[in-house]
């Protein structure tokens, strides 16, 4: 489907672009590293397309930690906040509303994975631990490995205090300022996580796309609180007509 396209803000450290999302006419986001995959189905879900993806989904209690399941081994109630697997029989969800959704394709294996990162999840390496579960259950290489980083609170809007912030020196050890009230680029602090873990940067997109900036597109916690929804994003094998 067509869509138009929207490209993230901004230049990583690397001078790479951050690379363009396009939202289709289905409400969805979709990244364009990913779609090149002919097997795969993914997408960031926006207020946009609340039924989104129809049918089953596998998904987790998600509770802010740095622990990723195998797909065929969850269980009910099921507690942790990454999901992988290897041409799973549903499609693999996060749902979000500030936090970062990631969803990783191998390109060889057709493994995939979604990703809740939240700070926690962030602090506690959760991107390069979902690499880390991929390699160790289903062979992936990680240079084989494609990421793409949807919407979440940006730098614009992330500020946190002095005790959250001090958290993320190991990720930015050339900042000055984490000793106090900042800013943090939760988008930014992933992909060196998953940089470290393997990936190639070029293998990286970010949308860029901040959802508390963005009423109209992307619930938010941070805006409204209690009265925020949730938008899923999922990943899983293309179902053929």
């Amino acid at each position: 489907m067509s869509g138009d396209a929207l490209s993230g803000g901004g230049v990583a450290e690397d001078g790479r672009g951050f690379g363009v999302f396009h939202l289709d006419t289905d409400g969805v986001l979709r990244a364009q590293g990913l779609k090149e995959l002919d097997w795969l189905e993914h997408g960031f879900g926006t207020r946009q397309s609340p039924a989104w993806p129809e049918g089953p989904v596998i998904r987790v209690r998600q509770v802010h930690s740095s622990r990723v399941v195998a797909a065929d081994q969850v269980r009910d109630a099921e507690e942790a906040d990454a999901l992988i697997g290897l041409d799973p029989a549903h499609p693999l969800s996060v749902r979000t509303a500030d936090c970062l959704p990631i969803l990783i394709a191998d390109e060889g294996r057709r493994a995939v994975a979604a990703v809740h990162a939240g700070w926690r999840g962030t602090v506690a390496g959760i991107a390069a631990k979902t690499v880390a579960a991929m390699v160790r259950h289903y062979g992936s290489r990680p240079e084989e490995l494609r990421a793409a980083i949807g919407p979440g609170i940006g730098l614009c809007c992330f500020e946190v205090g002095r005790e959250v912030s001090g958290e993320f020196r190991g990720l930015f050890p050339e900042r000055t300022d984490l000793e106090d009230r900042a800013r943090i680029d939760l988008a930014e602090a992933n992909r060196r996580l998953l940089v470290k873990a393997g990936l190639s940067a070029e293998k990286i997109w970010i949308s860029g796309l901040c959802t508390r900036c963005d009423g109209e597109r992307f619930h938010s916690w941070r805006r409204d609180r209690e009265a925020s929804g949730r938008m899923t994003a999922a990943i899983g094998r293309r179902v053929r007509n």
